[in-house]
């Protein structure tokens, strides 16, 4: 039974607006949902855009709060309550939370703003906005819930989401198909996340987050069994959600989706849910140097795995699929070398101009009538003039263009952190991770707008109008800019220190190196793909033509787990469709029906044949005890 344990009167102005960031969405979803499709589309568009711009404007007023020192804390129920154990669904709001909170709602109503325009004319849109504002509502829930059982809550919402999102188009089979396979990968790390939990509360007694990071450093030493063991199930949970090696072949096929879906869903918010669990769990993996470090080796991978993948993709949105993951691996990599607040920075940033690019090629995909292969565009800088802007400002800042992008700062950050930390490796891999996302970005923009229109798709391109249009595109495309990397997340005193928090020796020169890595890799870019117009293919045969298959394959990731994990299963399946045991008594049975004909068969009703057998059966057991005895 839940009960009620704050007294109002005594919550501070920002606990008070706390409950407004999701119980807005959420009465959007209900309202929407329970309409049952009657509302007209202006109406679903204004409701689902309206509800997280209101939870926006919270989000900004507390952000003033907590910005003049009122923190937020407040506990509206006890959700269940067993002996000791009384989780309540309790709101905790610090630097982080606030961080994630404004992301959430502030890029989300751009996103959603755009998607009225994005929308316009799809069946369906009541439901588009409902599994909308459904997501805004559990992922505020997952950033603001003290306790693990509440983020786990929020957790699952946003996958479910996710999976509603991606299957929206469900008349075609293959969408539904992309949707079920994230939904199932995602699920693999949402066990190792429960499992975590598990652990954790037997042996901490608690799920209360501050709970847990207070008593961690009592319960374990550095390294113990058991921490890393939590730390590495957290970490499980965290690769499905943030699709990093090896659970990231979803968030390709995830862009079956509408784009603003992929735009705030699969760029901004939810495949952050994973970077955001580790830096709010940093105490654990403070204690778990191994898990740590695994968790730096992994980003540093994915980001390399992802880049050479994005190099050899011609549908626009796979190719900003894989940049996210590459991205994403960066966040991870600042996160494993102890770096936690300049991973949440890269997370911000990284919402700006990924938000940016994904409603860009949203812009394209409409005005070129749905037709978003590259082979098939080009010639389009002057017919979409404001979705070349968002390209450029948005790639500038992907590629960490020097001084004018927010990307560069916050790229920057990490690959000092790196090499603060003193882990050589991984910043070699961030390096090489810059000159990859250079050569696709170039790559991207290239093929899309410039040469020759290559279809009647891109010839009679029409471009977008109106404000939901333009206003997302021109606000995050400011953002993406150096103006973005002036929003200094609140984390003072939330984070641990970084590893180069106090150093400086060899910061400017690591500096000059990204962006001379930055630019080189842009310079090779133009001179590869736009000089010599080799954007499609490496070499049509021998080595280039292999890693041209091997990377438009994203390393054949999904063919090695058919033939490992779903062919293997599939396989099972088919041998436990008749289930073996059963097939066993259903033999015994067998058997039993057909001695039973055969003694039937001797029931005949007539007294001679009765006597001769029983006269044979007496013979035969009187010769069976004779040889018994003559043996003895």
């Amino acid at each position: 039974m839940m009960e009620p344990l704050t007294d109002i009167s005594t919550v501070q102005p920002t606990a008070m607006l706390l409950p407004l960031t999701f119980l807005l969405p959420l009465a959007g979803t209900l309202i929407l949902a329970f309409s049952r499709g009657r509302l007209s589309y202006r109406a679903s568009a204004t409701l689902g855009t309206a509800s997280v711009g209101l939870a926006a404007l919270a989000t900004a007023l507390i952000a003033l709060n907590f910005a003049s020192g009122d923190a937020g804390q407040l506990t509206l129920w006890t959700w269940i309550a067993v002996g000791d154990f009384q989780p309540g669904i309790s709101l905790a709001l610090d630097g982080l939370s606030l961080t994630m909170l404004g992301v959430i709602t502030g890029v989300g109503f751009f996103i959603h703003l755009f998607a009225a325009w994005y929308m316009r004319g799809e069946d369906g849109i009541t439901r588009f906005y409902t599994y909308m504002n459904l997501f805004v509502f559990s992922m505020v829930l997952l950033v603001l819930g003290d306790n693990l059982l509440l983020l786990f809550l929020g957790w699952e919402g946003v996958g479910l989401c996710s999976y509603l999102l991606i299957g929206y188009y469900y008349t075609h089979s293959a969408n539904g198909w992309a949707g079920f396979k994230a939904f199932i990968i995602t699920r693999i790390g949402d066990v190792f996340l429960a499992i975590g939990m598990f652990l954790l509360f037997s042996r901490l007694g608690t799920l209360n987050i501050a709970e847990i990071l207070e008593l961690a450093p009592r319960a374990w030493q550095s390294g113990d069994t058991v921490v890393e063991l939590a730390a590495f199930l957290l970490l499980g949970g965290a690769l499905g959600k943030s699709a990093q090696l090896p659970l990231h072949t979803w968030l390709a096929d995830a862009m079956a989706g509408p784009t603003p879906v992929s735009a705030l869903i699969h760029a901004a918010t939810m495949v952050t849910a994973g970077v955001y669990l580790i830096a709010r769990m940093h105490g654990i993996f403070e204690l778990a140097p191994a898990a740590l470090y695994a968790t730096g080796v992994i980003g540093a991978l994915t980001l390399l795995m992802a880049g050479f993948a994005a190099l050899a993709q011609t549908d626009i949105k796979r190719v900003l699929a894989y940049s996210t993951m590459s991205q994403i691996g960066y966040m991870f990599l600042a996160l494993g070398v102890g770096a936690y607040d300049t991973a949440i920075f890269h997370l911000m940033t990284h919402a700006f101009f990924k938000a940016l690019l994904f409603l860009s090629a949203g812009a394209v995909i409409i005005s070129c009538h749905h037709e978003q292969d590259m082979r098939r565009l080009g010639g389009l800088w002057r017919t979409l003039p404001l979705a070349y802007m968002g390209f450029v400002v948005g790639g500038a800042a992907l590629a960490a263009l020097p001084l004018v992008s927010a990307g560069f700062y916050s790229k920057d950050a990490i690959l000092w952190q790196a090499l603060a930390a003193d882990q050589q490796g991984l910043l070699a891999a961030g390096l090489i991770g810059a000159l990859l996302t250079s050569l696709y970005t170039l790559r991207l923009i290239i093929a899309t707008f410039h040469g020759p229109a290559k279809s009647d798709s891109a010839r009679r391109a029409e471009a977008g109008r109106g404000l939901a249009h333009g206003l997302p595109l021109c606000v995050l495309a400011i953002l993406s800019t150096f103006i973005g990397a002036w929003i200094t997340p609140p984390l003072a005193g939330v984070l641990p220190a970084s590893p180069g928090e106090n150093a400086t020796a060899g910061h400017g020169a690591l500096e000059l190196i990204a962006a001379a890595v930055a630019l080189a890799g842009m310079a090779l870019g133009v001179w590869v793909f736009s000089l010599h117009r080799g954007w499609l293919t490496l070499a049509d045969a021998g080595l280039g033509a292999w890693l041209w298959r091997l990377w438009h394959r994203a390393w054949g990731f999904d063919a090695l787990f058919d033939r490992t994990l779903v062919r293997p299963y599939r396989g099972a399946v088919r041998l436990l469709k008749s289930d073996v045991f059963d097939g066993v008594f259903r033999l015994l049975a067998w058997c039993m029906r057909l001695v039973h004909r055969g003694l039937s068969r001797t029931q005949t009703g007539k007294l001679r044949g009765y006597a001769v057998t029983m006269v044979m059966g007496a013979t035969l057991i009187l010769l069976s005890l004779a040889l018994v005895f003559q043996g003895t």
